[in-house]
């Protein structure tokens, strides 16, 4: 995330949070409709479930912005939000399975920045490295270096210790370790 989307969004939060009001939500949905719309894309959705689950979520934030306790923590509630509404739409087995989806099968919905390294776009040979984790680490990575998000809004939306998310990302970045070196313009293969 850019720092000044980063301080655009912080803003309309901030506004919305000091004075909830029908004026204040619509840059909040504005601001934060396209990012609920790749999260759920991101996740196999397609572009009209995923324009509907964001738009109930949206519509949860507004009703519920009573609820937060710590104004902080925005953004992973609103995840967090997220992830209930998809449960809720998909069912229990379902949203978890779309929860923990294979991050080498998303790379072509990864939108990637013009600067190509030697091996592709930079998300395809993230997503090259993802399939040397476990799932719930490969999900984590995702959040935090192509989405951006910090260690407190992945606890929140993942609803697990600050600690563990910490801990996932340094295991994940050991595990990773033998095989970001470039051999001969190749990343070896995942077993």
């Amino acid at each position: 995330m850019s720092k000044m989307r980063l301080r655009k969004d912080l803003m309309v939060v901030d506004r919305f949070l000091h004075s909830p009001s029908e004026e204040s939500f619509e840059p909040l949905f504005h601001s934060f409709t396209p990012q609920l719309i790749a999260f759920f894309r991101s996740r196999g959705c397609d572009f009209s479930v995923a324009e509907d689950l964001a738009q109930e979520v949206m519509f949860t934030v507004y009703r519920k912005v009573a609820q937060l306790r710590d104004p902080a923590s925005f953004r992973g509630w609103v995840f967090k939000i997220a992830l209930n509404v998809m449960r809720g739409h998909f069912g229990p087995h379902k949203a978890r399975e779309l929860e923990t989806v294979d991050l080498a099968d998303v790379a072509d919905r990864l939108v990637t920045q013009s600067n190509d390294g030697p091996f592709g776009p930079p998300a395809f040979e993230f997503q090259r490295w993802m399939a040397f984790l476990d799932s719930s680490q490969s999900d984590v990575m995702q959040l935090r270096f192509i989405e951006q998000w910090e260690y407190h809004e992945i606890a929140a939306a993942k609803a697990i210790p600050i600690g563990t998310v910490k801990w996932w990302i340094f295991s994940a970045k050991k595990r990773l370790a033998p095989h970001l070196t470039k051999r001969n313009g190749d990343l070896p293969k995942a077993a």
